[in-house]
């Protein structure tokens, strides 16, 4: 067994509270030494009660899904031999009324994109570590609201953004 922290810190400063009318801009401590600015989401609460630079929890969450996926493709490409040379994935979560009526993140459709160096891997053989680090993944195995995963290869020639 694993545990894992985050120290959220968020302070109410001369702002009026009960009005409902108080910034939620707060901080994400992390142990390793980062400190993550954070917020509503603008789509819930409205600015300049929300900030829209900062992360939000449905961003964070989106997030850790795509990161997760992402540690253990790397990981399990590795092992069987594959050389990865560029991963990027535009994640993108929907948030909606679930099953109960209650507001969750009723999809996450992550689409990696990959580039590998010397040989490459056939769509099949790039689907199954798709699925693999899918099964792997420890975040994905947390969620109940449905996970998509939608692959596509990078040209092996082109540079990394």
């Amino acid at each position: 067994m694993s545990t894992y922290t985050a120290h959220t810190v968020w302070t109410r400063g001369d702002q009026a509270f009960t009005d409902n009318r108080y910034s939620r801009r707060h901080e994400i401590r992390f142990d390793g030494g980062v400190t993550l600015p954070a917020s509503s989401s603008p789509q819930v609460v409205p600015v300049p009660y929300s900030d829209p630079a900062a992360v939000d929890p449905e961003e964070a969450f989106v997030a850790a899904l795509s990161s997760c996926h992402m540690l253990w493709f790397l990981s399990l490409a590795a092992r069987d031999g594959w050389c990865v040379d560029h991963y990027e994935d535009a994640a993108e979560g929907v948030m909606a009324a679930g099953p109960e009526g209650k507001q969750m993140m009723t999809a996450v459709t992550l689409r990696p994109a990959v580039r590998f160096a010397g040989k490459q891997p056939t769509t099949a053989q790039h689907a199954a570590l798709h699925h693999a680090a899918h099964d792997a993944c420890f975040i994905a195995n947390s969620v109940k609201s449905e996970l998509h995963c939608h692959p596509s290869l990078l040209d092996p020639k082109e540079q990394q953004p």
